[in-house]
């Protein structure tokens, strides 16, 4: 049983599973060293990198995840200013301190191996750390796997903590029809019987002051993204793309034209949020998986659009949004995948669009029926969806796509809440298609850039 603290995870871009999950990896693999006592024997650390993380790994800054880590970084604490200048200093120096305090040569081509050609079997998104002491000799090695969201496991581990938390909730589901057979048992709203879960763990008024922290990152992104206290909202995205930010554009211009009659002016807001959270993650800033980097502009999109476009909208309807669109999140990690190199965007985005249309059918007065139609909605229409970043940046068709999730997410609410709940396709079933339609993908279209946009456009 996931927490929805396990779903929304405050990071950096660019990417969950290729950077913030690189970096949780080497923080592991450092404190290991430190753990078994053999960190200040270590001279030189190599890190090769498999599947999905070693051919895009350079444009999602995957080599930059892993120094982090390494540094002794975190992702929920890293200070984004300051990652560029710690990078020159590495490459002026050549040293790296391992968790800050054990000095080691190293050289970012030399110590961090990209092998796109290679996969494990286990999952596409494999690393591998090797500490060696000054005579050459190994001090310890670790295998991890980045599995979507800025999840880590190493070596199959973590199953135990999973079957305690399951234990300690007094309303476990793991499918979606359990999450409607609880809610009709105990008359709970999705939102409350989560909220009930999470009591479990921390106190509510703890588990409420963590999801509103949550949401003021959210807010916060918006605001760089628009260019609010941040002059780099007018510069062009990082990498050889070049690409023009536009949310700082489009905020200034749906200002501008506030109060003029456009029946359509809420969607350029839902486009303006999503876009300019998408461009700080493409930026390498601080957003929040929701669930992962790279669809981390729906969710708080559509969050803005509840907030403002929906009388009546407060603190409370937030809370209960996150808490249902956690719920709608744990049945796809649990029963599927978030990760674009497992299944395609189908699993970032889709999964995105999914989670936000029930929360904001939720927060909008859906039943629980209405809800789990409304997320169902959001997945079906998502279904095949490829994950082809041209460049094996985040950027093309990531940040438009994250747009066009949001306002698909809101639609879906709507239809649901003109029906009764009643529907044909329930949630587990999109979901089991979900993961089906991800397996038979070629791994062309799966987070590789070895098809789809990446390569028509650069042919272009």
């Amino acid at each position: 049983m996931l927490s929805a603290f396990d779903i929304f995870k405050i990071g950096i871009g660019p990417s969950s599973s290729h950077t913030v999950g690189p970096m949780r990896a080497a923080l592991l693999f450092a404190q290991g060293l430190e753990r078994r006592g053999v960190l200040a024997q270590a001279a030189r650390v190599h890190v090769d990198l498999f599947g999905s993380l070693g051919a895009t790994g350079h444009g999602h800054a995957t080599d930059q995840g892993v120094i982090l880590g390494l540094l002794g970084d975190a992702p929920d604490t890293v200070r984004p200013e300051t990652v560029q200048p710690r990078l020159d200093a590495l490459r002026r120096t050549g040293r790296l301190s391992l968790l800050g305090t054990a000095p080691i040569a190293f050289d970012r081509v030399r110590d961090i191996a990209f092998r796109g050609e290679e996969s494990l079997p286990e999952h596409p998104n494999a690393m591998r750390f090797t500490a060696f002491a000054a005579d050459g000799s190994t001090l310890a090695e670790g295998t991890y796997f980045s599995v979507g969201g800025g999840f880590v496991v190493e070596g199959g581990q973590a199953v135990a903590e999973t079957v305690a938390a399951a234990a300690a909730v007094p309303h476990p589901f793991g499918t979606g029809d359990e999450l409607m057979a609880q809610c009709e048992a105990t008359g709970l709203s999705v939102a409350a019987l989560v909220m009930r879960n999470e009591c479990a763990w921390r106190p509510e008024a703890e588990v409420r002051a963590g999801l509103l922290r949550i949401w003021g990152v959210m807010q916060q992104c918006v605001q760089r993204g628009f260019g609010i206290d941040n002059p780099l909202a007018a510069h062009a995205l990082p990498g050889p793309l070049r690409m023009r930010r536009r949310a700082s554009e489009l905020h200034r211009e749906l200002l501008a034209q506030a109060g003029a009659a456009d029946p359509l002016a809420a969607m350029d807001w839902v486009n303006a949020f999503a876009m300019a959270v998408n461009e700080e993650n493409a930026a390498g800033g601080r957003v929040v998986t929701a669930p992962t980097n790279g669809a981390a502009g729906v969710v708080p999109a559509v969050m803005h659009y509840y907030q403002r476009f929906v009388p009546g909208a407060s603190d409370r309807g937030i809370v209960d949004f996150l808490l249902t669109a956690a719920a709608i999140g744990m049945l796809y990690k649990t029963n599927a995948s978030i990760s674009g190199a497992e299944v395609g965007c189908q699993g970032e985005v889709g999964v995105a669009c999914s989670m936000a249309a029930g929360a904001l059918a939720a927060v909008l007065g859906a039943t629980p029926a209405q809800v789990e139609n409304a997320a169902e909605i959001g997945m079906e229409h998502n279904l095949g969806l490829t994950c082809d970043p041209v460049g094996g940046m985040v950027q093309i068709p990531c940040v438009e796509r994250n747009a066009m999730g949001a306002v698909k997410a809101i639609n879906a609410a709507r239809m649901a809440l003109r029906g009764n709940g009643s529907h044909y396709v329930s949630l587990d079933a999109v979901i089991r298609t979900m993961k089906q339609t991800g397996e038979d993908m070629k791994s062309t279209y799966k987070e590789t850039s070895l098809g789809g946009l990446a390569v028509n456009v650069v042919e272009c």
